[in-house]
């Protein structure tokens, strides 16, 4: 009776999305063997074609500027929602969903594809094959195979209520539940809104090895194009469990750490990864993936601040004395890991919340030892040097050849994708030189300074706009290429006596430096910073106290040394930000500013003073490429309708393309979201030359998600011919936007590819 009823509505959903008498794209059915087959599971999709992709998309976009594609043409594609992943023409396999055995063995405990898969990296088999004598050369960005290779996923959280004693889980908690419950992992009944303690525990328990992140070989089929999962390979997970072990190196932790049996751990050792949204991959082949939202699991370090970014008083950062900080796990309902009945499973908050260095097919539990400190330079490690904020990714400077720059020191940029987040880049003490080995390279990641990128001038009704003192109502004025910001990067230290405190003016003591502002204890409101143990710690803090321009949620920042400017440049997405700033326009703490209206998101340009060195430049411009917008009356612009930009793809020649988040809920389920092209070509913009259509700035939709998801981790093969990008929680929001993705459908429509748009023939 059930699946006859479900059946019924899948119908209906189908005709209400329009997809009655249609097909489903691309891949062949997965199969919904581990669990109910109607389920949506977050999964990997690989879009493949016979030429690069990102020369298709660019013909496609010329064609469309000049008026010569093919009446008929879908290009883009059009800005509606599905329960399938819709293409410009390209082939499309489903590598890896949920819960899938990465290896031959399929038993509950053995490897597996985790949950709410986020950020990719791709590493072509022999991408390594030129480190001569194992002196780092050639990149993995560039060189490998496109045909086969290993893969890096992330699985950030699992969506939807979790089970309480005295609730049940909903939606992707329940697949789990269920999936507990078939392996006889969980025997109460899953559904029933009483659950004993201990089979909360249990759960908590599993939910760990659900998060984190996925090592596993990939191989293309040449004739069918399609990409499967080689489950022979030696795959691995990474996940919260101290079953992965890591060294938070160049940061002090508030005690020793214990693994999840209570023992104690090495110094400095902590157990698991968490929240691991996006991230980066290193000239050197290891994987950076950026611990974000995990105050959600042993609770937040930085309780000062509400949702609203409004200062609280009574936890540890009041005026008047030094910032205390209490490390110990919450256990409150918020708290999904800290409110586990045994405190051997509870871990210290200061353990999480770093960007962390993956060394790929090491073993879980191995970590780091520097080759500075007489180690082999293996395994694991947080990146203590650049702090804790909620890491949304990293990136590292390179030159055209994605390989680092010779007798420079390491930069990596990061962002903190939190309303009033801000971007920052670490510069490394040392200097790579030609000949250093993997082991040398990352030793030069122990130590060096971080800096904050000061947005001068930003207004804070918008956060994407310039203050314009002599219309201050007026929303300020939008950077441009011509007319761009400007910016600071402000080193993050208690010893930096030269620069000066953005809002020391507005506070009376103009001449305040960066570390006299960080020490007062009474500088904005704030308490004084005893150490700089306590800065990395509580970066977010420390930058409203400095009076650092907030931003909107800045998520990707993504390096672009082949820029099509013709100088390196640095791409940023800002989300969205709809809450009140901490600071007023002159940086100073009020808990009276208004909500910034920014909802549809932005992708900003940075360029540094000296682009050619990025390690030396102590200033940057800065201007908006694009600008999202909800689709509106004019037929022919709300095609181009997006918003929520979220993670980035760099080509090798420079194009900018990007995933968003979000579009599904801010537009009544009407449309989905999906991987666009930003078209940066001058000769597209009004004016030019056999220009009909102009398309400069302007997103081209190529790639769109399934229903309620978002699309995450775009990453290319260095050949470019594929893209692989994650659907998201499809379904995440299961009233409103059902989904089945990418199981069997029942009874519903099949869709098929149609063929590559074609330009219009010339007279």
């Amino acid at each position: 009776m059930f699946k006859n009823l479900l059946r019924s509505k899948l119908m209906k959903w189908a005709a209400a999305f329009g997809m009655a008498g249609s097909m489903f794209i691309g891949t062949p059915i997965m199969s919904g063997d581990e669990v109910s087959p109607l389920l949506p599971l977050s999964s990997m999709v690989a879009v493949s074609s016979r030429k690069p992709i990102p020369e298709i998309t660019k013909e496609l976009v010329d064609a469309y500027a000049k008026g010569e594609l093919r009446e008929g043409t879908e290009f883009p594609l059009a800005n509606r929602m599905s329960d399938t992943v819709r293409t410009i023409g390209f082939r499309t396999s489903v590598v890896a969903k949920w819960l899938d055995p990465l290896t031959e063995d399929e038993s509950p405990n053995a490897p597996r594809f985790g949950a709410n898969c986020d950020f990719i990296a791709y590493m072509g088999e022999g991408w390594d094959s030129d480190w001569a004598g194992g002196a780092v050369n050639g990149s993995p960005f560039t060189q490998g195979s496109s045909k086969e290779g290993w893969v890096w996923v992330n699985h950030e959280y699992i969506s939807n209520a979790y089970p309480t004693p005295q609730s049940a889980p909903q939606g992707q908690a329940m697949t789990m539940a269920k999936w507990l419950q078939k392996y006889e992992i969980l025997s109460n009944d899953v559904t029933a809104d009483v659950w004993e303690q201990a089979d909360v525990d249990t759960y908590i328990a599993w939910n760990k090895k659900q998060i984190g992140g996925s090592w596993f070989r990939v191989v293309q089929n040449p004739l069918s194009l399609e990409w499967s999962l080689d489950r022979q390979a030696d795959n691995k997970r990474y996940d919260s469990t101290s079953d992965t072990l890591l060294r938070v190196q160049g940061f002090n932790l508030a005690e020793g750490a214990t693994d999840d049996a209570g023992n104690p751990l090495p110094t400095g050792v902590v157990a698991g990864i968490a929240g691991d949204c996006s991230g980066g991959l290193t000239p050197w082949g290891t994987i950076i993936t950026a611990e974000e939202n995990v105050q959600g699991y042993y609770g937040d370090l930085e309780t000062a601040w509400s949702s609203s970014n409004r200062f609280k008083s009574g936890e540890g950062f009041d005026p008047g004395a030094m910032i205390t900080l209490n490390a110990a796990p919450q256990t409150t309902d918020f708290q999904v890991y800290g409110r586990i009945s045994d405190p051997n499973q509870r871990h210290n908050r200061d353990n999480y919340g770093f960007l962390t260095e993956i060394d790929p097919g090491q073993e879980p539990g191995t970590y780091y030892n520097s080759a500075a400190s007489g180690g082999n330079g293996l395994g694991h490690r947080k990146i203590g040097p650049m702090g804790r904020v909620r890491w949304e990714n990293a990136t590292v400077a390179t030159n055209g050849d994605w390989k680092l720059t010779p007798n420079k020191p390491v930069v990596i940029y990061g962002a903190n994708d939190r309303r009033g987040g801000r971007i920052y880049k670490f510069v490394s003490s040392a200097n790579y030189t030609p000949g250093m080995t993997r082991a040398q390279v990352r030793a030069l990641l122990d130590s060096g300074d971080l800096y904050v990128a000061h947005f001068a001038g930003l207004d804070i009704s918008t956060g994407i706009t310039l203050h314009d003192p002599a219309n201050p109502d007026s929303g300020g004025i939008t950077p441009t290429e011509t007319a761009p910001g400007n910016g600071q990067w402000i080193k993050m230290s208690l010893d930096n006596n030269e620069d000066i405190a953005p809002n020391a003016a507005a506070l009376g003591e103009p001449n305040k430096t960066v570390g006299q502002a960080l020490a007062d204890v009474n500088w904005n409101s704030i308490g004084g910073y005893p150490d700089q143990n306590t800065v990395l710690a509580t970066l977010f803090t420390a930058a409203n106290k400095l009076g650092i321009a907030e931003l909107n949620r800045p998520e990707d920042v993504d390096y672009n040394p082949n820029d099509p400017s013709g100088v390196p440049r640095i791409y940023v997405a800002f989300t969205n930000h709809t809450r009140p700033s901490a600071n007023n326009q002159a940086g100073v703490l009020d808990d009276s500013t208004p909500s910034r209206g920014e909802r549809d998101g932005a992708i900003f340009s940075i360029q540094e003073a000296n682009p050619a060195d990025p390690s030396g430049s102590k200033t940057f411009s800065f201007f908006e490429v694009w600008n999202g917008y909800t689709p509106d009356s004019v037929e022919e612009e709300a095609v181009f309708a997006a918003g929520d930009p979220d993670n980035l793809a760099i080509g090798a020649n420079g194009e900018v393309f990007f995933g968003t988040d979000g579009n599904a809920g801010s537009t009544g389920d009407t449309r989905s979201d999906a991987i666009y092209y930003l078209d940066l070509d001058p000769n597209h913009k009004e004016g030019q030359p056999g220009i009909v259509n102009p398309s400069y700035g302007k997103a081209f939709r190529i790639v769109a998600s399934p229903g309620d998801s978002e699309a995450t981790g775009p990453w290319f093969t260095p050949d470019q011919k594929t893209l692989f990008f994650n659907v998201q929680h499809p379904g995440e929001d299961f009233v409103s936007s059902p989904s089945t993705w990418p199981q069997e459908r029942v009874k519903t429509p099949i869709v098929i590819q149609r063929p590559t748009p074609v330009l219009k023939e010339k007279n």
